[in-house]
Parts: structure tokens; C-alpha cells; sequence
């Protein structure tokens, strides 16, 4: 993995033309067909006032889950702890909503706009613990950039 050059990749994306959805997809698939392991890749974003979260772009297969309660699932509870969550083994969590047999691993970083968690990028891969500080380097990266265009 070559963050520098994703990193780069990300920040052209994310400095285009296109529109804020655009660009979300764009990073989507970009990410999805970069990274081996990235087998979904998703954003959720806080549906208004409502204590959910609601997907937006995503590459991958679809999911049912297009609504994610606060505190459900992984997704539910970054929007809750504000706090990187990367689960190696998805078998081994109480709190987890299974999107597919497939999924063995799952990494969520929260996306802050003026201190506040407004969304998440959500990555699912179907091996077991793939993601290293590198993916949480260059996710982070990715939700620094996204909060720009929020």
C-alpha cells in the first residue's frame, strides 16, 4: 500500500469538478478497486436529528442495512464513541450487524466536521484482520478530505 500516492489519488478526487456525491462514489470505488481487502466501502451519514446514521455512496455488493440505529452494529457505535473501530474478526463482536457471510473484518473511521461526528467510513473485507495503522492512516485521511465537501 502506497499511501502517499493514495493519498494523492484521494485529493484529486476530492478536488474535482463533480458534485459532493460524485466524489463520494468516486472515492468509493477508487478505494474498493486500490485495496485488495477493501471488499465494501461505504459512508453513513447522521440522518438529521434523528439518532441514525444513513448510507449514502458505497461500492459493493447492496446492503440492506440503509439505516443503522446510534449504538447498533459498528457503525452505530462510532456514531456513539467517536472513536476509530477496527474488528479483525466480526465472529468475535456481540454488537454486530452482519451485511453478508462474506464479511470477515470490518474497519469504521468517523468523519468530523467543526468537532462533530456527522458520518463514517465504513470498509468490509471478506478476510480475517487485514487492516494495519496504515488503513487507519489513510482513512482518516480520506474523512479529513470528505469533511471538506460535507
Amino acid at each position: 500500500m502506497n499511501i502517499s500516492q493514495l493519498k494523492n489519488s484521494i485529493t484529486t478526487i476530492v478536488n474535482s469538478d463533480a458534485s459532493k456525491s460524485q466524489k463520494l462514489q468516486a472515492i468509493c470505488d477508487f478505494l474498493k478497486n486500490e485495496i485488495s481487502y477493501y471488499d465494501w466501502v461505504g459512508f453513513y451519514f447522521k440522518n438529521g436529528d434523528k439518532n441514525e446514521l444513513k448510507l449514502a455512496e458505497f461500492a459493493g455488493e447492496p446492503t440492506e442495512h440503509t439505516i443503522i440505529p446510534f449504538g447498533k452494529g459498528i457503525c452505530g457505535q462510532v456514531a456513539v464513541s467517536n472513536q476509530n473501530f477496527v474488528v479483525p474478526d466480526v465472529s468475535a463482536q456481540d454488537n454486530y450487524i452482519s451485511c453478508g457471510w462474506k464479511v470477515k473484518s470490518e474497519i469504521v473511521i468517523p468523519i468530523f466536521v467543526n468537532g462533530n461526528n456527522v458520518g463514517q467510513i465504513d470498509i468490509d473485507s471478506h478476510t480475517v484482520n487485514p487492516f494495519s495503522k496504515n488503513d487507519e492512516e489513510l482513512l482518516e485521511f480520506v474523512c479529513l478530505k470528505v469533511a471538506d465537501i460535507y
